[in-house]
């Protein structure tokens, strides 16, 4: 299959063989220096054979899938998952409470309202919460280094004033940033002719620009890594961080990722997951909209078995849901790993009470279910929600910073109850779109075409 590329401006700036197709931006010289594009192509040149092939695997799979084969734990990483002798690293500083973690895009105001939230930990999200336009990833690649740097502010068009509250960054919410996914390209950055990997553009110049400065600070460059869909993904990222540690004199393990499971497969290779990034692992993540969309995906041709209601109908109680987040605990605490619950799915309205008391309602019940069934921390994408949830979180776990000490060896993997999505309460006979979906297409594509912050749409 021939590698697309971009056509380039007949003035796009090009540096030992890096070519900048983007248009210019404000401060993008400061992103953009010529240590760092090295820096990147040369990972690109190494590892972008690797990812291409990655992707030729997953579609592979997915035809395999579409003529009824099911996925099921791998006999070839048996060894893996029944060696109880292997842990991952030991918990990074920053990273051993991680009860609350407050998600969202790394727009200069959203950095400064995370930092200043009380979270133990922020999600600075290059994905999911942010349209992939150029501006908007140089920008908060910009946000990034001007929080580090002390150096962030701003203004509303209201006049509301917004800056950093705490001066160490030790006293501030960990900074935890999530890369695209592997299957977007930064086509405003071209290596040889050829578009670089997005992920591996966000990853490389947080890594660039901010490694040394995290590390001085009492923290280090953690990562989240979205949308993976087995062990061999996993080892790409290990292997890029193992080579990008020796290009910048970093030491061995000092970048720590956090991989969520928003996919079928790898819900399969939970464990192997863990040891292809052992000494950089630093648990995984219940990633629920994302894997209920894996399971449609993977499964819209295989007929009425993986039919499922509408999508406000498929909770976390839903029987594959279930199986879903209790094997993940069980995977992370087997392996000395955090094992993190998923979004708290109702945002409270401060102009409606009553809708606001309700949504709370629900927040504590899904992150009692959590904090109960073992998870060591959740998410929130409202600065309201960080207090509520750690109180949660507190209730339960006491003055303990984690639950990895409580193993789950109750739970036994069950490739059955991973794909048993007739269980499902709610299903109806007749296959479509639930009401939900179209509204939420409709809210959501609009901002996106215009380079807008993904919309809430729970």
């Amino acid at each position: 299959m021939p590698v697309p590329t971009t056509p380039t401006h007949p003035t796009s700036p090009t540096i030992d063989g890096v070519t900048i197709a983007g248009p210019e931006i404000p401060r993008l010289g400061e992103v953009l220096t010529h240590d760092a594009l090295r820096f990147l192509a040369a990972l690109h040149r190494e590892f972008e054979p690797r990812r291409r092939e990655l992707m030729r695997h997953r579609a592979e799979r997915r035809r395999r899938f579409a003529n009824g084969e099911d996925p099921g734990f791998l006999p070839e990483t048996r060894e893996i998952r029944e060696n109880s002798s292997w842990l991952v690293a030991p918990l990074a500083p920053g990273l051993e409470d991680r009860r609350v973690e407050i998600t969202g895009p790394v727009d200069r105001k959203m950095t400064i309202n995370a930092l200043n939230s009380g979270a133990r930990c922020w999600l600075a999200d290059f994905e999911d919460a942010s349209t992939p336009c150029w501006s908007t990833m140089i920008e908060g690649q910009l946000n990034l280094a001007d929080a580090l740097e002390r150096r962030i502010d701003f203004t509303a068009e209201n006049g509301k004033h917004y800056a950093l509250r705490e001066a160490d960054l030790t006293d501030m919410p960990t900074i935890i940033v999530r890369p695209r996914g592997w299957h977007l390209q930064e086509r405003h950055l071209l290596v040889d002719g050829e578009p670089m990997s997005g992920g591996l553009v966000d990853f490389g110049l947080h890594l660039f620009h901010n490694g040394r400065r995290l590390i001085d600070q009492g923290r280090g460059p953690y990562f989240y890594l979205p949308k993976i869909e087995g062990h061999l993904e996993a080892q790409l990222w290990d292997d890029i961080f193992t080579r990008a540690q020796q290009m910048l004199d970093i030491p061995h393990g000092t970048i720590r990722a956090t991989v969520l499971i928003e996919t079928i497969t790898a819900a399969f290779e939970m464990e192997e997951i863990l040891h292809a990034l052992q000494h950089h692992s630093a648990g995984l993540n219940a990633g629920r909209w994302d894997y209920i969309f894996s399971m449609i995906k993977n499964f819209r041709d295989r007929g009425e078995e993986f039919v499922m209601p509408d999508r406000a109908q498929v909770t976390m109680t839903a029987p594959f849901m279930r199986a879903y987040t209790e094997q993940l605990v069980r995977a992370c605490h087997r392996r000395g790993a955090s094992a993190i619950g998923g979004m708290a799915a109702f945002i409270p309205d401060r102009r409606d009470p009553e809708a606001t008391e309700e949504a709370i309602r629900k927040v504590r019940e899904d992150k009692t279910r959590e904090a109960t069934d073992g998870f060591d921390g959740s998410w929130v994408a409202h600065p309201d929600l960080v207090p509520i949830v750690e109180e949660v979180f507190d209730e339960h776990m006491g003055g303990i910073e984690n639950q990895i000490d409580r193993g789950r060896e109750d739970v036994v993997p069950d490739a059955e109850a991973l794909l048993d999505v007739r269980s499902t309460p709610g299903r109806s006979p007749r296959p479509g779109c639930g009401r939900t979906s179209p509204s939420a297409s409709a809210t959501w594509s609009p901002g996106c075409a215009a380079g807008a912050r993904r919309p809430s749409t729970t």
